[in-house]
């Protein structure tokens, strides 16, 4: 209970992923949504193996591997909103469905969160504490990982299905601009923020 307790608060708390799923969900579509929200689900069962194997405590305990990987994250971020600020969309019409299709929301979702070593860092100092002493580690690391999913499952869906009300409004041109133009800024004080974390 204390771990749901604590994984619901740091999925409630605003971030990339609430970010991009609201983003996705009002321009994209719900189905795309849903794509996006699946591949954060797989990024967070990427960090539950990394620490189960004891990747996710190299990162939290090396500079250089933590430093790499949170370049590399901040260059993502920097690069997905640059593209939203600089080439926004004005419209979801015959043009813009065959921009959807080359669109690949599932992995945008993996790599957004694959990329941001604070989700390892926080797999690999707070799961831990919540497996019981001469307990298997694998098995109890992907238990902790898959309620979490569960638990950010729920905040995804939620999420979509406030977006379905607005949907007309959130679907004209000007409105799609202006999500564009402020979900990429979103992503670049994100990708400034994670370049200027420290561990």
């Amino acid at each position: 209970m204390a771990f749901i307790f604590a994984a619901t608060l740091l999925t409630l708390t605003p971030g990339l992923d609430t970010a991009l799923v609201l983003r996705t969900a009002s321009i994209e579509g719900p189905g795309q949504a849903v794509k996006a929200a699946l591949g954060i689900n797989v990024g967070c069962f990427l960090w539950g193996a990394a620490v189960a194997f004891g990747l996710g405590a190299i990162v939290a305990v090396s500079e250089l591997a933590y430093n790499v990987l949170k370049y590399c994250g901040a260059a993502y971020l920097c690069w997905l909103g640059l593209n939203m600020v600089l080439s926004p969309r004005c419209s979801i019409g015959l043009v813009d469905v065959h921009s959807v299709k080359r669109e690949n929301w599932f992995l945008k979702g993996v790599l957004g969160n694959a990329l941001n070593p604070k989700v390892g860092v926080f797999y690999a100092s707070f799961l831990p504490q919540f497996i019981p002493q001469g307990s298997s580690l694998v098995v109890w690391t992907f238990g902790l990982v898959a309620i979490h999913v569960l638990i950010v499952s729920a905040w995804s869906l939620t999420l979509i299905a406030a977006t379905r009300p607005l949907g007309r409004f959130l679907r004209k041109a000007r409105v799609i601009q202006w999500l564009d133009r402020t979900t990429g800024m979103v992503l670049l004080l994100f990708a400034a923020r994670l370049a200027y974390s420290q561990r």
